[in-house]
């Protein structure tokens, strides 16, 4: 009887123990991975996808043409422990023949608890409050000293009613949120009435909320939307967050929003680019709080991201359904 074939797969970095478990029990796939805590260089990567059958990648890995065409026609199935699929070439991998696993709902209740989280200390202004704890600027009580802003009577806006978004809202009511406004692609009025949420259009929405939340996918519609004119439109007293990707805002006008006092402060936990340089312009004003994307970093929730890429990238290459397969 002749040797079972083993099929390659190439995983770009060091996961969660639950993923990394199941993957060394599958007897008819032999594992390389990467080590490592930090990004595989471009060599690296080629190297080891190079001859694959399977690939499991982060939403920091880019998945283009270059690297497709190094990993050869053997690559049937790519796992990426993400819900966000923007690092993926979609359309070339569909020209491929290649069948896509993510990572959906597992990290929706993890990512809207940081976004609270998120929110609240930037409208609440804990790092600043913090920092004058250590740096001996508390004195004494004072009347108007590290005032914020509450979400008592407020209007949230919600850019994204989508798993996510439903979500933050759900987190937000029992604060005492006067009324909730979404946009999107199209009205989602199923979803929207758990919050009495109403559709209007973005301007509208930026020009009506006290507390912005950006929670959509990046899409060619939605690059740039929150730009110049967006936050113009904006109350001074707003909060604006930003849990979705980086791209989504334009962060140039974001930062001159912010230092003009046209918008009171920010919120981000995705940044363009990633890790965001220690030197942007962002990083020197008071009332922007940015986080290094930590939006799904949970104990619980990584090791549960890790065990579904592993189990799509495995049913992938077996010919079976995948838990969840992102659908070209």
């Amino acid at each position: 009887m002749r040797p079972l074939r083993l099929m390659k797969v190439f995983v770009t970095r060091r996961i969660p123990p639950e993923g990394r478990a199941a993957l060394a029990r599958a007897t008819d796939c032999e594992v390389e991975d990467w080590d490592s805590d930090e990004p595989i260089p471009d060599k690296e990567l080629e190297r080891g996808v190079a001859g694959a059958h399977g690939l499991l990648c982060l939403l920091s890995d880019r998945i283009d043409k270059r690297l497709l065409d190094a990993a050869g026609t053997n690559l049937k199935v790519i796992s990426t422990l993400s819900v966000g699929v923007d690092h993926l070439a979609l359309d070339e991998i569909k020209k491929r023949g290649i069948r896509v696993g993510y990572t959906p709902d597992v990290l929706t209740d993890a990512t809207a608890e940081l976004a609270v989280s998120l929110l609240l200390t930037t409208s609440r202004r804990l790092p600043e409050a913090i920092a004058e704890v250590k740096n001996g600027g508390w004195t004494s009580w004072k009347p108007l000293w590290m005032c914020g802003y509450g979400l008592t009577q407020s209007t949230v806006g919600i850019i994204g009613l989508g798993r996510i978004g439903q979500a933050i809202a759900r987190r937000l009511k029992p604060f005492g949120v006067h009324r909730f406004l979404y946009t999107g692609r199209q009205p989602r009025p199923q979803e929207a009435a758990e919050f009495q949420a109403a559709f209007v259009s973005a301007p509208q929405l930026a020009a009506e909320s006290d507390f912005i939340i950006v929670a959509c996918s990046l899409t060619p519609a939605t690059k740039g939307l929150c730009n110049k004119g967006f936050f113009q439109q904006m109350k001074k007293t707003a909060v604006f967050v930003n849990i979705s990707r980086g791209d989504v805002v334009d962060q140039e006008d974001l930062y001159q929003a912010l230092a003009s006092g046209q918008i009171a402060a920010a919120g981000l936990d995705v940044t363009t680019p990633e890790p965001l340089p220690a030197s942007h312009p962002l990083l020197t004003l008071k009332n922007c709080v940015i986080l290094p994307h930590i939006g799904s970093a949970t104990h619980g929730t990584r090791n549960t991201m890790s065990l579904l890429a592993a189990n799509n990238l495995l049913a992938g290459l077996r010919g079976e359904p995948m838990p969840s397969e992102f659908k070209l």
